[in-house]
């Protein structure tokens, strides 16, 4: 009896944790929001699919794609620009992943400019007739690197400058 309570009592947490990360996962990208939100982009260790996760600290509230599959590496889009030589060359590291659901587009973003020496990190969603919320996210508190997206099957863009 007393080994089965010590079981589940270790379960407890996991369990919660485990909605954001399961055991075949790895995160690629996450951060905490100023609103107490979590947003997490993991993928299957194996590269078997690429999943956005976001929602409280104890309950993811939107997945995307809900299927975990191989397609889903292209149903994202990622872009990045990267300028080194500081201040001087107004030097500047720019990281882009977008998707589409229910007609809101989707930009996570992670940023730094060494003009100003600032760094941002967020979600930017888009309605339909363009309105932007953006969705600021604890810069401290990011775990992982878009920059690792360079190398899957994940779509590229261009950035366009």
């Amino acid at each position: 009896m007393r080994n089965s309570f010590l079981f589940f009592a270790l379960m407890i947490p996991l369990a919660f944790s485990a909605q954001y990360l399961l055991p075949n996962e790895e995160t690629i990208f996450s951060f905490d929001t100023k609103n107490g939100k979590k947003m997490s982009l993991v993928k299957d260790k194996k590269n078997g699919y690429i999943q956005y996760r976001f929602g409280s600290k104890d309950h993811v509230e939107m997945e995307f794609p809900n299927s975990r599959t191989k397609d889903s590496w292209k149903q994202f889009t990622y872009n990045s620009y990267h300028r080194g030589g500081g201040k001087q060359n107004a030097g500047m590291d720019l990281n882009y992943l977008s998707f589409s659901k229910n007609n809101y587009k989707y930009q996570l973003f992670r940023t730094y400019d060494a003009e100003n020496e600032s760094f941002s990190t967020g979600i930017t969603v888009t309605d339909s007739k363009g309105k932007e919320t953006e969705i600021s996210g604890v810069y401290k508190t990011i775990k992982g690197c878009m920059c690792h997206l360079e190398d899957t099957e994940v779509k590229k863009e261009d950035f366009g400058l």
